[in-house]
């Protein structure tokens, strides 16, 4: 026999979690479509010259490729991968139909991604990624990366998962201040701004050091981490960055899309307490050029980001000459789960079946059928036991099952023209006429 056992690194749910993870992911559609956005699906898999593009920073390390046995049995070299996120098959989507779509083109995206990850706590191999993005023609407004963050900020809050964080930066800003201490070469650049992403795990000492050996000196090190470190609130970091002197054009565009970030997240009514401009936020991924957001929950720090993005003005380049910068930001919706799984913290969720119709007289079987097709019919999600069993069987179905409206009717109720509505969460059942049983399910689910 073999023993049936799920792969390490993904997430297999029994039905009452599945029935959670499926109502965040509608929490999360509800509120990307209130904001404008339109859904897409990619194929789960890309050729492998669009999505190895050296934009992808580590994660390109972490690829699966996609061969199909008969390829493999004749030599040939995997020609296609899965995608490790959204953001890349996006940005071929676009370039692919720029023709056909509108612009500025706010698009959500929800599906699963695949990365070679050691599989642990908080890390998955298959995960969903719950995307949104706005693209633009040639251009695309800064305003756009303050209501990024203030739709999640409603998503969060409506899902309850307790105290958050969106830390939030602008890589401009670090890049500007490389060049003011004569760190030109792009790479280098990139390579210290993943220092600094790393600076939580890895120490002030190492990333120093590592800054050293990049080029930078001890002193100007230092102030860059003596600012990323900044402890104090939005508008007093930005002060603190609006006394640099610097004429460097880069570093001056960044202080002002963050200024006007912190300004739009203001007039969108976002509570500071659930943003921090957070310098030390660089990203791991290359290709964000701008804004960056990194989401925590507060309780829960060492789970790392569980909502992410930024800007990016260059991306669609590998696939086009079209000018199409856009920003975005993604729900790690595997990890999110995971986390308010292990915190206790996992919202409360609609039952998938409400009513089931118990089976006290086989000889009734067809009114059974009938009421269920009547119940249905007014909108309720309803199921039928159609075998002959014990009573104390199918209440026990229904309590495991979360079902919360048990139906019974019998020879006494058909012929009182009556049936008997059992709350399961209420632990009560009454006798409730025919006419008005639409009405009283109607009052204990709240339907």
């Amino acid at each position: 026999m073999i023993t049936p056992r799920t792969v390490a690194g993904t997430l297999e749910l029994l039905p009452r979690e599945q029935r959670i993870f499926q109502h965040m992911l509608d929490v999360i559609r509800r509120n990307y479509e209130k904001f404008g956005f339109v859904q897409i699906e990619t194929p789960v898999f890309e050729h492998k010259d669009i999505l190895l593009t050296k934009s992808g920073g580590e994660t390109e390390k972490q690829v699966y490729f996609v061969q199909s046995t008969g390829g493999l049995q004749q030599g040939y070299a995997p020609d296609m991968a899965l995608r490790f996120d959204l953001t890349v098959p996006l940005a071929r989507y676009v370039a692919e139909h720029e023709r056909d779509l509108a612009f500025p083109f706010r698009r959500y995206q929800m599906q699963r991604v695949y990365r070679g990850e050691r599989a642990q706590r908080g890390r998955f191999r298959e995960f969903y990624q719950c995307d949104i993005d706005v693209i633009g023609k040639d251009k695309l407004s800064s305003a756009y990366d303050a209501e990024i963050p203030a739709i999640i900020v409603r998503i969060f809050e409506e899902l309850k998962v307790g105290d958050f964080t969106i830390h939030f930066s602008n890589r401009k800003i670090l890049r500007g201040l490389l060049e003011d201490y004569g760190v030109y070469d792009g790479e280098k650049q990139t390579l210290i701004l993943r220092e600094i992403d790393k600076l939580d795990k890895a120490g002030r000492d190492k990333v120093r050091a590592t800054m050293g050996e990049l080029g930078l000196t001890q002193i100007n090190a230092d102030r860059l981490l003596d600012l990323v470190n900044h402890p104090g609130s939005n508008d007093q970091v930005l002060d603190s960055l609006l006394c640099i002197f610097s004429n460097n054009l880069t570093f001056k565009t960044g202080v002002g899309e963050v200024k006007a970030t912190i300004d739009a997240l203001r007039a969108l009514g976002v509570s500071e307490k659930r943003t921090r401009l957070n310098l030390a936020i660089a990203r791991g991924l290359d290709y964000y050029t701008g804004t960056v957001y990194e989401t925590k929950i507060d309780a829960h720090p060492e789970f790392g980001s569980v909502c992410s993005g930024g800007r990016y003005d260059d991306l669609a380049s590998h696939y086009t000459k079209s000018k199409l910068p856009g920003v975005g930001i993604s729900i790690g919706l595997t990890r999110l789960f995971d986390v308010l799984r292990a915190s206790d913290l996992l919202p409360d969720a609609p039952p998938s079946v409400q009513i089931l119709i118990a089976q006290l007289d086989p000889g009734l079987s067809a009114e059974y059928l009938a009421l269920a097709t009547e119940l249905r019919g007014a909108g309720f999600r309803v199921d039928t036991w159609l075998e002959q069993s014990k009573l104390d069987k199918q209440i026990k179905y229904a309590d495991k099952s979360g079902i919360p409206v048990v139906l019974l009717l019998g020879a006494d109720e058909k012929a009182k023209g009556t049936v008997v509505v059992k709350d399961m969460n209420a632990k009560t059942q009454s006798d409730v006429p025919r006419a008005g049983m639409i009405a009283k399910l109607r009052e204990i689910l709240g339907a």
